[in-house]
């Protein structure tokens, strides 16, 4: 199986255009697109808030109960506020010390990339802080080379 390098980074929020939805971990792509097209479609009407580079980010709220459906953001970093229209909001992903990873593959075969991380954190007995987020790089079609950046926000 692959390795995965978890480290340590201070991280600064990002601005994102998002649309809430709600999802358990194995429905996340049913909901997720509709979302995404609905901000993209927003975003093509507001030039000025795309953000040069800007990424798809998908902003996790974790429930206590991990089978509940879990709230999740789904995003594209922005260059400036805005306010909030049509479902489309204005979020942040938080600011502090997330442990981080590198995954590189198909979307689909993400989930020990996840895993690598809780590891980390319980070898390391640190606790996660209720949120994570993923950064898609750029598309490319060969779905090997995909690089998604996983952060998850350590409690003090």
């Amino acid at each position: 199986p692959m390795q995965y390098d978890v480290t340590v980074q201070a991280v600064r929020p990002r601005m994102l255009a998002a649309r809430r939805g709600a999802a358990r971990t194995g429905e996340i792509g049913l909901v997720a697109m509709p979302a995404l097209d609905q901000v993209w479609a927003f975003l093509k009407t507001h030039d000025t808030l795309r953000r040069d580079g800007g990424h798809n980010v998908f902003l996790y709220h974790h429930p206590d109960n991990r089978d509940d459906p879990m709230q999740i953001d789904f995003g594209v970093e922005v260059a400036q506020p805005f306010t909030a229209q049509d479902g489309i909001e204005c979020i942040e992903t938080p600011a502090g010390e997330a442990a981080r990873t590198l995954y590189v593959g198909p979307y689909s075969q993400m989930h020990p990339a996840h895993q690598a991380i809780h590891s980390w954190c319980r070898e390391n007995s640190r606790r996660i802080g209720g949120m994570s987020w993923e950064v898609y790089g750029d598309w490319t079609e060969d779905e090997f080379k995909l690089e998604t950046e996983i952060f998850y926000l350590l409690a003090n």
